[in-house]
């Protein structure tokens, strides 16, 4: 069975260049200031262009307004969105409807079990889910891409239509395990393919995707 592999927090024309040449599916372009993989609307635009139809581009954002979404939307034309922030179901829906594109909704993982009820909540309305690790401590500035991983056998007892991703820190030597362990349909990296903050390695990209795949053939 194959799988969707997605490289996020793209920012220059070279980490474009790697994922796309290392056969990545998705492509992520945050929007985020406080981030530090945030890339201006202008770059955003112009790797979008760069991309073209080689992958899906996927535009991440944080809790913004619906007037800020169509003037990144515009900006940007990703072929999906991917709402990292706190949105809950309504308003998953409403954007959804409102701007036509798929909606992928990262949602943060703690291990506890009221997680479960929480996730199948947005079974049904997001067309796409991501699981990744919750921040380390309340209020933190970042939701996601903090290298962190979760206890993945919380995944086992979830029964999910909605097709998923797995995040949170995966890395080119534990990618295939994830997917095994799992069952993921497909895998989302950042940080683990860097070589500092921000900054992504191709060595690393092109090592994480071909383990993935290789993991998906050896599970069938």
């Amino acid at each position: 069975m194959g799988i969707f592999v997605k490289i996020c927090g793209l920012s220059t024309p070279e980490m474009v260049d790697a994922a796309l040449s290392a056969g990545a599916d998705m492509v992520g372009f945050v929007h985020f200031e406080k981030g530090p993989r945030h890339v201006p609307l202008d770059v955003a635009q112009s790797l979008s262009e760069q991309v073209g139809d080689r992958a899906v581009k996927v535009l991440v954002t944080v809790d913004m307004t619906d007037m800020a979404l169509a003037h990144a939307i515009a900006a940007v034309k990703p072929h999906a969105l991917q709402l990292h922030g706190h949105e809950r179901p309504d308003r998953v829906a409403t954007i959804s409807t409102r701007f036509g594109l798929p909606v992928i909704k990262a949602i943060s993982i703690g291990g506890e079990g009221s997680d479960i009820g929480r996730i199948m909540s947005y079974q049904g309305v997001a067309d796409m889910l991501l699981f990744d690790a919750a921040p380390a401590k309340d209020g933190a500035e970042l939701p996601g891409g903090n290298g962190t991983s979760f206890d993945w056998t919380f995944l086992q007892a979830l029964d999910l239509q909605t097709p998923w991703l797995l995040a949170g820190g995966l890395r080119p030597d534990n990618v295939g395990e994830a997917l095994t362990q799992t069952g993921a349909q497909g895998v989302d990296v950042s940080s683990g393919v860097e070589s500092e903050p921000g900054v992504k390695d191709p060595a690393k990209i092109a090592a994480f995707i071909a383990n993935a795949r290789a993991a998906a053939e050896t599970r069938g």
